[in-house]
């Protein structure tokens, strides 16, 4: 477990690499890998946890032991005041006994003790490398973000302009040049029609003057 979190720094830095070229997303990857690290944590402080209460137990162990010991040493002496060496040299059997396992549990108890301060170092170290990824994975975070955006309006402003839009805008551009043709063709088949009865209608006027002079002719009203 220890190996295992001691190895996310590298792994981390590797990864970001790899699922970039994998186009995985970078912000759930680094989300995931400090879900995975907090479980580390949590088991780590669950092993520490059970360590330092095996150290408690067998220093209770070996204090009780040690209590003994000095128990019989002073049952051994008062016997020996009262004359009673048979008594004397019991508990200082039991004494001698009480001895070597309060030594044994004391090497235990030592053991248990460095074991719990080691598992306790690490445990502070992987805190501190967590936070430390934890802030470089913010800082990643908005890297990645600020990366996508940058891309997706790349990728926008590349459309603009590109093939299939810049045809789109020649075909609007046919269409309107076609309907400013066919606008200023209608206007010179208009005026056109215009001049023609025009002319129409000065030559009926004529010929309404001649028929009114001739009338006067013959009235002799000229």
């Amino acid at each position: 477990m220890f190996q295992f979190f001691k190895r996310v720094k590298t792994v981390v830095n590797s990864e970001l690499n790899s699922m970039l070229d994998k186009a995985e997303d970078p912000v759930k990857m680094l989300d995931q890998f400090m879900r995975d690290m907090e479980n580390d944590i949590r088991e780590a402080e669950s092993a520490v946890a059970k360590q330092i209460a095996n150290e408690k137990m067998l220093k209770r162990k070996f204090d009780d032991a040690q209590a003994l010991v000095d128990k019989r040493m002073k049952q051994a002496e008062q016997a020996i005041e009262t004359g009673n060496e048979d008594l004397a040299r019991r508990a200082l059997e039991d004494k001698n006994s009480q001895q070597e396992q309060a030594e044994q549990l004391q090497a235990s108890w030592e053991k248990a003790k460095s074991d719990a301060d080691s598992l306790r170092e690490k445990l502070d170290e992987m805190k501190k490398e967590y936070q430390q990824m934890k802030l470089k994975k913010d800082s990643l975070k908005a890297r990645a973000e600020s990366a996508k955006t940058r891309t997706k309006m790349n990728r926008t402003m590349s459309g603009i302009g590109g093939d299939e839009s810049r045809k789109g805008f020649e075909r609007m551009e046919e269409k309107v040049l076609q309907h400013e043709a066919e606008a200023e063709t209608s206007e010179d088949m208009s005026q056109a029609s215009r001049s023609l009865d025009d002319e129409f209608e000065a030559l009926e006027k004529n010929g309404v003057d001649d028929e009114l002079a001739a009338l006067k002719k013959k009235m002799g009203k000229e």
